[in-house]
């Protein structure tokens, strides 16, 4: 077991009856790091999650947690917190209570809990709304409620279950980054699970992709999006356009579009190219090989999201809607930038 990592998953298989959900994990998480497990609904990642926490136990394999082996040890001793999807509050209690609960339960002084309330309280916002009730306040001052219970006993690992679901989006925003904030803030060493893309890349310094039991890929949001390791985590990391290609050590060639080739692009011959939608600009002149036509635009804001038909197949790209206004029948010529060009290794 090396010191740096601190929540570690050795070969871990669970099953439930015939059915396995996990299958042969293998993750190590360093001290301090907030990894996220990301993945489509039934892939494992909740199961994990639980398995960590002591709530489920493993078929087969070793839980670790600060070099110590957990696997057959309940959740109070394992010295970790869980914030809840659905907060999980006590709603006879105030809210100082609900902060105050687990010590009281480890039989900290009065003073002692009424001051570290106190300062839980004023890390999430909340000055002054101990002796209010969960009916009395919002959904999503609820959730930093249950942030601030976890984070009053100082635990060694800190757990993350869908936490924002249940809020809209410009509170999700907001809570993400109290997350995030007080997570560096702490140095605590957390697992968070979501479904969703763009919040585990806001808050995560590594996010691992899991389909079907096993894990797809892991690493920073940026490679995970810019160099995706196969076509399900191509499309599952975001839309990209997928083209047969031509490699050489000089040039790519798509459909007869000649570009640079990019300086990570290792291999030579035929394969496959993904291109983010971001990655191609529209212009009005270009060569041939080069010319499309607009089928489809949406506004949404800041962009447009096209449709363009090239070389008979459509192709979805992001035009900015200050500096080009798009119309259903226009005809233009497409531009790709290597910055969002991948290579894809597998053919399924």
């Amino acid at each position: 077991m090396t010191q740096q990592h601190f929540v570690e998953l050795r070969n871990v298989t669970k099953r439930f009856g015939a059915n396995t959900v996990i299958e042969n994990i293998n993750l190590a998480i360093p001290k301090g790091q907030m990894v996220t497990l990301l993945g489509p609904s039934g892939c494992g990642k909740t199961t994990v999650l639980r398995l960590v926490a002591g709530l489920e136990k493993p078929s087969d394999g070793q839980i670790f947690i600060d070099g110590e082996d957990v696997t057959h040890r309940s959740i109070q001793q394992r010295d970790i917190c869980m914030v809840f999807q659905s907060y999980a509050l006590f709603p006879h209690m105030s809210l100082g209570e609900n902060i105050g609960y687990g010590l009281k339960m480890l039989g900290t002084p009065k003073a002692e809990i009424k001051a570290r309330v106190n300062e839980a309280l004023s890390l999430v916002d909340l000055d002054g709304f101990a002796d209010r009730y969960v009916d009395q306040i919002s959904g999503g001052q609820q959730q930093r409620v249950a942030l601030a219970r976890a984070l009053i006993l100082k635990p060694k690992v800190l757990l993350f279950d869908e936490p924002l679901s249940n809020l809209d989006a410009n509170l999700r925003r907001s809570m993400r980054d109290k997350i995030r904030e007080l997570q560096k803030q702490f140095n605590i060493t957390s697992l968070y699970v979501t479904h969703d893309q763009s919040e585990a890349f806001a808050v995560s310094d590594t996010v691992l992709v899991m389909n079907k039991g096993h894990i797809m890929q892991m690493g920073s949001p940026q490679d995970l999006y810019r160099q995706p390791a196969s076509r399900f985590m191509a499309s599952f990391m975001g839309d990209a356009n997928l083209f047969p290609a031509r490699f050489t050590p000089e040039f790519v060639e798509i459909h007869g579009y000649r570009l640079p080739r990019p300086a990570h692009f290792a291999a030579s011959g035929d394969g496959t190219i993904g291109v983010r939608p971001e990655a191609i600009t529209l212009s009005e002149q270009g060569s041939e090989s080069q010319r499309c036509v607009i089928r489809h635009v949406a506004y949404m804001g800041p962009q447009y999201e096209v449709v363009v038909e090239w070389q008979g197949k459509p192709i979805l790209l992001q035009v900015n809607a200050t500096r080009l206004q798009p119309d259903v029948g226009d005809t233009y010529f497409l531009e790709i930038h290597p910055y969002g060009m991948f290579m894809l290794a597998d053919a399924a």
